[in-house]
């Protein structure tokens, strides 16, 4: 690790805010690589898909901008007036610059490299392996109706995530989008047509026909859920608009409403098959993730967790079974007072612990009360807003909603005790936002689950261990069977990508085995065979992290500091644990597995949906 490039570890700053950018530091490193890296990601902005997942979410364009593309500072936002293109001629088209760019990718000798660089060359070795996946192995367009919902909704949904007022540009942006979806849902029709798979298609049915809200009570279908949003969103923006939202709202719910139809009346036609096979997931893993692992060993790892969350889980309830549960907030509004309370006293937690810096001018992650239209658009995607590397003056804003005995599995242990969603939600938005302020851009954006939700899941179990629940046994509980939850989803994730699991099986496993309800269950269960790989990265990353501060201890001795290995982390949480595992501890251990794979950097084989 060259000193020059690793200038701003996060040492000491307690009671200090974060340091200066340094542009010379990223200008020293190989300029071949940072243009690559740069014009990837300024690609990347306009090509990837709306995805309900937080984590990967990119800027928007039109909002104030504290940096640029042109300078070391920034990455670029979607363009001005950006929707989702995912034609025949788009795919194409994104095709052939992906062969570019991996062309070009291919010419930089990575032994000419610092570890520094090394390790950003297999970043975005890892990102073109992921455009890869998305363009030629799983193909969500032409066979999972969900991604379709993602693209003709989801557009307008993050416009209705940000906490502020709405500008003109932005109230005009929300119109567009609205617009926009009676085309995108006839895209869909074409991309789908002969080519989509019953238990995608089935989901979408589900989603958007009346049914239980995870938030409480119910909901009615699509097109009064659409009607609903945009009635609630008139009084929030300019009155000269308010025409053009109801005709484009009415317009985008008759589309839902018979894109759902026509999903209907196909399904019985359509393919069954979702998984991808054995070979095609191990894959994902060397190339896109960078795990060495395989899913016998990922799936013997999760059932030994699992069986240890059990055990804890039943021991943390019967030490508590005499205590009655605390009671739910009067309102959302009292829970937002306590959830802000708790947000400080867990940061004072960090530092009177040594555990992680928490710079003043760091944000806070706050929850406020879901707004009335955002609400009934909440089944799309994670209703919070983390913020953006050009909003780092903001807060990380997570919506709640009014506290009552029908919540879904997550908002019901919220609401009990908000530092039960703060102890994961809380730790993406501040990895991200400290991850926003790197001095390299590339490392800035989101390659993999598997480090971001690593961390998070790692630190559940850290403010655990640490007492932070000592006086609230009954949040203890819950913590272990979120634990629980996370390492059957590696077995699901696993089930479904090679084909021992249909996506109602891990439904009924998540269902039987953690209660989670229903909703929730089918939910999480159709992103996940549309994504696999998602679902064990809380679990496998945890474990990844685990083994790099194990590591960490053997290697400093006496000399280790939580604190500083846990900034260092926090601040590079972009980074799959097995290339940061070598930057930080000179172990390629992993690297090595990983390379010595034939797998490793050769045409993916060939789905077993295909055959």
């Amino acid at each position: 690790m060259t000193s020059d490039v690793r200038t701003f570890v996060f040492i000491n700053l307690v009671k200090k805010d974060f340091p200066t950018f340094n542009n010379k530091v990223f200008m020293k490193k190989n300029n071949s690589l940072r243009k690559l890296g740069l014009d990837i990601w300024t690609w990347r902005a306009r090509q990837q898909a709306c995805s309900g997942d937080d984590i990967p979410r990119l800027p928007r364009s039109g909002e104030p901008q504290r940096v640029s593309i042109t300078t070391p500072i920034g990455h670029e936002s979607r363009p001005e007036g950006w929707r989702p293109e995912f034609s025949a001629a788009s795919v194409e088209k994104y095709r052939k610059q992906r062969n570019y760019f991996l062309n070009r990718w291919e010419k930089i000798d990575p032994n000419t490299l610092t570890v520094s660089d090394s390790v950003d060359h297999r970043l975005l070795g890892s990102l073109l392996s992921r455009v890869c996946w998305e363009l030629d192995v799983i193909r969500s367009w032409e066979r999972d109706a969900l991604f379709w919902v993602d693209q003709a909704l989801g557009p307008y949904m993050d416009l209705l995530l940000d906490p502020n007022d709405f500008s003109e540009y932005r109230a005009s942006s929300a119109v567009k989008a609205l617009e926009d979806v009676p085309a995108i849902f006839s895209e869909a029709c074409s991309a789908l047509e002969g080519t989509a798979v019953a238990p995608f298609a089935q989901a979408v049915i589900e989603q958007l026909s009346a049914g239980v809200d995870i938030r409480g009570g119910k909901f009615p279908d699509i097109g009064e859920r659409i009607a609903m949003s945009s009635g609630a969103l008139e009084k929030h923006i300019p009155v000269s608009l308010h025409r053009s939202l109801a005709l484009a709202s009415q317009k985008a719910g008759v589309a839902a409403e018979e894109f759902r139809n026509w999903l209907d009346l196909r399904i019985n036609s359509m393919k069954t098959s979702t998984a991808v096979g054995r070979d095609v997931f191990i894959w994902f893993l060397r190339n896109v993730s960078i795990m060495s692992e395989s899913p016998e060993e990922l799936v013997d790892g999760a059932r030994h967790e699992y069986c240890r969350s059990v055990v804890w889980e039943k021991l943390s309830n019967h030490l508590s079974s005499s205590i009655p549960l605390p009671p739910l907030p009067s309102s959302a509004k009292e829970q937002c007072d306590i959830e802000a309370r708790d947000e400080q006293s867990i940061r004072e937690f960090y530092v009177k612990n040594s555990l992680l810096s928490q710079p003043d001018n760091l944000g806070h992650y706050l929850n406020a009360p879901i707004p009335d239209y955002l609400a009934p658009m909440g089944f799309l995607a994670v209703t919070n807003d983390l913020t953006d590397e050009y909003r780092l003056h903001q807060n990380g804003v997570s919506y709640v909603p009014e506290p009552s005995l029908d919540l879904g599995y997550f908002h019901a242990a919220n609401a009990r005790d908000p530092r039960a969603g703060i102890i994961h939600e809380g730790v993406h938005y501040q990895q991200l936002a400290i991850g926003y302020r790197h001095e390299n851009p590339l490392r800035r954006r989101y390659y993999d689950s598997g480090s971001n939700e690593g961390i998070a899941h790692y630190n559940e179990e850290l403010m655990l261990q640490a007492g932070l629940f000592d006086a609230a046994p009954h949040t203890r509980t819950v913590i272990w069977n979120f634990m629980r939850l996370r390492a059957l989803r590696v077995e699901a994730d696993i089930g479904l990508a090679i084909g021992d699991l249909s996506l109602e099986d891990a439904a009924d496993l998540f269902s039987k085995k953690v209660s989670v309800d229903r909703a929730t269950s089918l939910k999480e269960s159709a992103f996940y065979a549309g994504n696999p790989g998602v679902a064990l990265s809380y679990q496998v990353g945890k474990h990844q992290l685990m083994k790099l501060i194990s590591e960490a201890i053997q290697i400093q001795g006496e000399s280790f500091e939580f604190q500083k290995i846990h900034d260092d982390v926090w601040k590079d949480g972009n980074v799959p644990f097995a290339l940061l595992n070598w930057e930080l501890n000179g172990n390629k251990e992993d690297l090595n597995t990983i390379d010595d794979d034939p797998l490793t950097g050769a045409i993916p084989p060939k789905p077993e949906f295909d055959r």
